[in-house]
């Protein structure tokens, strides 16, 4: 959260929401969120935001609330798999870290998904990783146990 402070402060614009992993209360932090101003580097500050969290989720609306099929298909996966521990920053809210985001990945779609600071890819790769399991193995090094993994085994 001090990291997020930081950023916060050194350029405030209002509008941007961050919505925060759920902390052990069960309560989730949402806070104003400064993006992309003039006077900040724009690369930078992704490059901190994107490796603060083991999962980032760059999205339309937010995980309670998604607001296009493809965001709402990485939740319903992310979910699958039980990560409730992620970073989402709804960029309905950014226009600035709606362009800045594809601008800092190249990648030119909504949602943008990253583990420990990669880019891992939108809704369809996703997709593909969580159908071939992938999603497993990449969660695993991440130290994150798949409940897919988990139902499995208790299903034998």
């Amino acid at each position: 959260m001090n990291t997020f402070i930081k950023i916060t402060a050194r350029c405030l614009r209002s509008g941007a929401q961050a919505y925060l992993p759920r902390q052990a209360d069960g309560r989730a932090w949402s806070a104003p969120a400064r993006f992309l101003c003039a006077s900040a580097d724009p690369t930078k500050d992704l490059g901190e935001i994107v490796k603060k969290d083991k999962v980032v989720v760059f999205m339309k609306g937010t995980p309670a609330q998604p607001m296009c099929g493809f965001s709402n298909a990485v939740v319903q996966i992310l979910r699958m798999h039980g990560v409730d521990q992620y970073a989402a920053y709804n960029v309905l809210e950014d226009q600035d870290l709606r362009q800045g985001v594809k601008d800092f990945s190249n990648w030119p779609t909504i949602p943008q998904v990253y583990f420990n600071g990669e880019f891992v890819g939108g809704c369809d790769i996703l997709l593909q990783m969580h159908q071939n399991g992938d999603l497993v193995e990449e969660l695993q090094k991440l130290g994150i146990s798949s409940a897919l993994l988990n139902a499995e085994k208790e299903s034998k």
